[in-house]
């Protein structure tokens, strides 16, 4: 008697594990099928979000990063102000450590101006954030220029903010920074 109720038991067991496990398979299918239509049905800003993403030759796991990163303060509450600060300090870093790498004796001075010119909101900064047309990307109130200079700039560097954020690496965002800013850092270096 105490094996049948054993088998019993077990039939009972597997039955129940085969129901669990069809039935999340068929709520993946729906899950996939459901991600899928809402996909067809992106909106402008996803899109643009997307082409974004190919320009700076990053792809982001998370990216209601790079949604925020593209969000002024005067939209939402919500916005890429913590991001951009961050992404500032990123292009700050790898600016001083690709001049480093180049000459360990480089001025404090000539590191510095090389630091702001590259950080210079209307002769740098915003021409890359231009170059990728964040002007028509970055969410900003009705009342707001989003070509505005720095809010160019801001957008900007949000994104870097977000990649490192998104990956975790600071090395990933310093990277795509050179990629996307180009390497016109000799070009600084000559005209000191």
């Amino acid at each position: 008697m105490v094996t049948l109720t054993h088998r019993l038991t077990l039939l009972l067991l597997v039955t129940t594990v085969v129901g669990i496990f069809s039935s999340s398979s068929s709520q993946v299918r729906a899950t996939s099928e459901t991600n899928a239509r809402i996909e067809s049905f992106s909106s402008p800003f996803a899109t643009d979000l997307a082409t974004l993403q190919t320009q700076i030759g990053y792809k982001f796991t998370n990216v209601d990063l790079l949604r925020r990163a593209m969000t002024h303060g005067s939209y939402s509450q919500e916005n890429n102000k913590a991001l951009s600060i961050f992404g500032t300090h990123i292009i700050e870093a790898s600016v001083s450590l690709r001049f480093l790498a180049k000459d360990i004796d480089i001025s404090s001075k000539v590191l510095t101006h090389l630091i702001a010119e590259v950080s210079n909101v209307n002769s740098s900064c915003a021409l890359d954030g231009n170059r990728l047309g964040l002007e028509r990307i970055i969410r900003v109130s009705r009342k707001t220029d989003a070509s505005n200079s720095a809010i160019l700039c801001a957008g900007f560097r949000a994104i870097f903010g977000a990649i490192a954020t998104d990956s975790g690496l600071v090395d990933d965002a310093i990277k795509t920074f050179w990629k996307v800013h180009g390497d016109r850092a000799g070009k600084l270096v000559s005209m000191l």
